[in-house]
């Protein structure tokens, strides 16, 4: 399936009322994931699993659904928490890295070297510089907060990534993640 029609499938999700019920579920995992099992080490640096359920949007929806899933729930999750003040750059970088997940996992098998590249990807243009770039806009130097980011992401791209492909594949046999497939009937 080419790049086009596959836009134009993941956009089409959206009209399906078992996608749109599988998103409002793993939105409310990904948010309960974000307060429970998660640790702030500092303003710029949060250890969590939170993005375990966005990447499962990603996968089962697609890099247009995705995307607004990301951008919605990090909206939601600010409302609901709200952790500083509300910059739409995040919103934005939740969105790309929802869209590249999308691309990459999105009707296409899921293997832990696709996983692999498509978190480096993520960790390194958005994560690492995007975000840190975001960050230079209330105060932060960019040469100062970097570091630690970079060495926080580095660590992370591996573990996440096969933590990510461990519950896809789980799910997976388990046939949890078929009933979103299913066509719904048209009378």
């Amino acid at each position: 399936m080419d790049f086009e029609n596959r836009l134009r499938s993941s956009a089409k999700e959206l009209t399906n009322v078992r996608a749109l019920t599988a998103c409002a579920m793993l939105a409310a995992i990904a948010v309960v994931l974000n307060y429970v099992a998660s640790i702030k080490i500092n303003d710029y640096i949060k250890i969590g699993f939170g993005s375990i359920p966005n990447q499962l949007v990603d996968a089962l929806f697609g890099p247009v659904t995705g995307a607004l899933f990301g951008g919605a729930l990090d909206i939601i999750k600010f409302v609901l928490k709200p952790d500083g003040a509300f910059f739409p750059g995040y919103t934005l970088s939740a969105m790309l890295a929802a869209f590249i997940y999308g691309l990459f996992y999105y009707k296409r098998p899921i293997t832990i070297l696709r996983v692999l590249i498509a978190k480096g990807i993520v960790v390194v243009l958005i994560n690492m510089l995007l975000n840190t770039y975001w960050s230079t806009f209330f105060g932060s130097v960019f040469t100062v907060i970097f570091p630690a980011r970079a060495i926080k992401n580095l660590i992370m791209w591996p573990i996440d990534s096969v933590v990510f492909f461990l519950i896809y594949t789980a799910l997976s046999r388990t046939g949890i993640l078929k009933w979103t497939r299913k066509e719904e009937k048209t009378e």
